[in-house]
């Protein structure tokens, strides 16, 4: 079970590095563009063009920053060990669902199965933080039953 934690564990990471990557693009793009319009512009336009690539830079610079959270925050999961009751890197399996509490990046595939990965504060993973085999919750009129935790 620790491979596919494993494997989960660096889909994520991956999935923060292209944020990263798409973010850091989007920067320097602006970047060139408003040292483009400088060249070229005059006047009121120049300063609209400048100040609308200072905006989408800001913006990707939000973008890059919460990606870094994310960073920071797989860097605290274990993907060593097991445990009976579900907790940040865990792996859970559901009758609804299988999910990874990590951060929130969407779906998984992996090894034709799809996993969930969910971060502890979201709605499913606050429900799922501390539930062991057996357990069960409700969550949008759907009764989840925990069927594993690894």
């Amino acid at each position: 079970m620790s491979d596919l934690k494993k494997e989960l564990y660096d889909l994520c990471v991956a999935h923060v590095r292209r944020s990263m990557d798409a973010a850091e693009l989007a920067i320097q793009e602006a970047q060139k563009a408003s040292n483009d319009d400088t060249k070229s512009s005059a006047g009121d336009k120049y300063e609209t063009g400048r100040a609308m690539m200072q905006q989408e830079t800001n913006r990707n610079l939000a973008q890059l920053n919460e990606a870094n959270k994310l960073m920071v925050a797989l860097n605290r999961i274990s993907t060593n060990g097991t445990s009976a009751i579900a907790e940040l890197g865990s792996v859970i399996i559901t009758n609804n669902g299988n999910f990874y509490l990590a951060i929130s990046a969407g779906s998984l595939p992996l090894a034709g199965k799809t996993y969930f990965a969910v971060s502890p504060g979201s709605p499913v993973g606050l429900k799922l933080n501390g539930k062991k085999k057996g357990d069960s919750f409700t969550l949008n009129s759907k009764l989840y039953v925990i069927e594993l935790v690894s």
